[in-house]
């Protein structure tokens, strides 16, 4: 199994820009499709990105286009989620995420339920 840590959450203001990193341990990152999630308080876990395991596709919430940038480093075992153009609604725990399902990543890659393995979260705080 892979074990998955987030860091570089934090304070910012709004238009400001942060960069996530999620390092992996256990297992080697490139085996996985991997995906950034978000969650606050009283809401449904929503998906923000996703990077096949090749790192050839990724996807995004329309929320976050052209603002948001998921990669991976495979030599540092690691996802990142660049953010910039930071909004108040973009305030929430991120969450990293291993994805285990048996569908194609192109189809079930929004689906908190398809990943098995979870970091632990970094929370995000927009003000403005």
């Amino acid at each position: 199994q892979v074990q998955l840590v987030e860091s570089g959450g934090g304070l910012v203001q709004a238009g400001g820009s942060l960069t996530l990193s999620c390092v992996a341990s256990g297992r080697t990152l490139n085996g996985y499709h991997m995906g950034w999630f978000r969650r606050t308080p009283g809401k449904e876990r929503e998906f923000v990105a996703g990077i096949t395991r090749s790192a050839d596709r990724t996807f995004y919430i329309d929320s976050v286009k052209g603002r948001f940038t998921i990669s991976t480093d495979n030599a540092k075992n690691t996802l990142f989620l660049q953010m910039n153009g930071l909004k108040p609604e973009d305030t929430a725990v991120y969450s990293c995420a291993a994805y285990s399902g048996v569908q194609p990543y192109s189809v079930a890659y929004g689906y908190p339920n398809n990943y098995h393995y979870w970091g632990q979260g970094t929370q995000v705080t927009v003000f403005s």
